[in-house]
């Protein structure tokens, strides 16, 4: 990454991003369900990078409230398709509960979604989208792609190709793509950078493959940070040196 600019250390790097979200951001740690502090928190962060010109959209992901591999694990009741479903439905209640945060914080919103239901939400439409984001509109991204087997990583990597987004940013709870996994082995390295290449052929997990081929086809950078600590999305746009940068 390029270095930070030193008279404004958090003027933004990127003009366009795509923020992927877990469900689990919404929530507290261990717990289902969503927190209004968590999701206020997220909007707040969110604000502070629009309101310095930064065209946003977010992916939300749905694993606060139910993720559809591991509803559909207990036998055959519930079909892993509509399990699947279930799980891109649960997308949009962290959407709709972004979205009223965001606005609460008076930032103009619109949430789109893959599947249809126009009572709650905008079907999404690349060209549309495209315009809100022109218009000053931070867009909120549920549903997935609305197909099932397809993850919201996948999800996202694809929304950020149809947006020609500058970067993808994956938010999770640690502070980027380690060795093992650093809540089993504290000693675990963390790269602080890696190709796409790496990560595909040492199966890093930074997200699923399919995200990532996306990705490195476009050569679309994506950065893996902990968003769990104060002001790290606002220091992810500006290029500071945090979490793991997968790209060239």
């Amino acid at each position: 990454m390029d270095e930070v600019n030193q008279a404004d250390p958090l003027k933004p790097k990127y003009r366009r991003v795509v923020l992927k979200l877990s469900g689990e951001g919404f929530g507290h740690s261990g717990k289902s369900g969503i927190s209004i502090d968590e999701t206020i928190n997220i909007a707040q962060q969110a604000k502070r990078v629009h309101d310095r010109g930064v065209q946003l959209a977010i992916v939300v992901g749905a694993g606060n409230i139910l993720r559809g591999a591991q509803f559909s694990a207990g036998g055959n009741v519930i079909k892993e398709a509509t399990a699947h479903y279930m799980g891109m439905l649960a997308t949009i209640l962290n959407g709709l509960a972004l979205q009223d945060a965001l606005e609460s914080l008076n930032c103009q919103t619109r949430l789109m979604t893959a599947i249809h239901m126009e009572s709650v939400a905008e079907p999404f439409i690349r060209r549309r989208a495209v315009r809100h984001l022109e218009k000053r509109r931070i867009v909120i991204l549920a549903g997935g792609t609305g197909n099932p087997y397809v993850t919201t990583d996948t999800a996202a990597a694809l929304r950020a190709r149809e947006l020609e987004a500058d970067i993808l940013l994956k938010a999770t709870k640690v502070d980027g793509v380690f060795s093992e996994d650093p809540e089993i082995n504290p000693h675990a390295v963390r790269y602080e950078k890696l190709t796409h290449e790496r990560v595909i052929r040492d199966n890093l997990r930074v997200m699923d493959t399919a995200a990532i081929d996306l990705c490195k086809s476009a050569k679309l950078p994506i950065l893996v940070f902990n968003f769990k600590k104060q002001g790290n999305i606002e220091r992810a746009i500006a290029g500071h040196t945090i979490g793991t940068y997968v790209g060239d």
